[in-house]
């Protein structure tokens, strides 16, 4: 878990460098293509209200298998990219400041840190049940939907800015 869990920072670290790459480009143009598309059809502030509404709902997830009845199965826990929340969070929170954005990415990211720091060896070991991932336990969780999933979203604000910057589309 110590490894996810320096992943888990350096991703946050990497979103927070591209800060300013970003604010520089500000006002960014909204993606009309925010919902089931690809998210590769994103600009950065989708990038960055999805990023910020992942952490906390990954995080969440997690809480509900541990707060599952030990005996029973794996919790069932997650969503599809099709989920309404996801979708409306998205669109919702692409209005928001880019500034913003990135201050919930540092704190969520934090937070979900030092949680993961302080759980013990059979919290790591519980089970959930995602609808198409299957049974997974905590670090493979954590590792699928926070960290690989935020270490993507770097590289994908990277191809944004660099676009923008050479003079191209600045949505992806």
């Amino acid at each position: 878990m110590e490894d996810l869990i320096r992943r888990l920072d350096d991703a946050r670290v990497a979103i927070a460098a591209r800060r300013a790459g970003v604010e520089r480009g500000e006002p960014w143009p909204l993606s009309a293509a925010y919902g089931t598309e690809p998210e590769s059809d994103w600009g950065p502030k989708e990038v960055l209200a999805h990023s910020a509404e992942m952490i906390p709902f990954w995080s969440g997830e997690i809480e509900r298998i541990l707060a599952s009845p030990i005996a029973a199965d794996p919790a069932p826990f997650g969503r599809v990219a099709t989920d309404p929340n996801r979708i409306d969070r998205i669109g919702r929170d692409r209005a928001l400041p880019a500034a913003e954005l990135f201050d919930r990415i540092d704190a969520g990211a934090i937070a979900t840190g030092a949680r993961l720091t302080a759980l013990g060896p059979d919290e790591l070991a519980r089970r959930g049940l995602h609808p198409r991932a299957g049974e997974m336990a905590i670090p493979a969780i954590v590792e699928r939907f926070i960290v690989v999933h935020l270490e993507e979203h770097v590289e994908q604000l990277d191809g944004i800015v660099a676009r923008r910057d050479s003079g191209g589309n600045p949505a992806v």
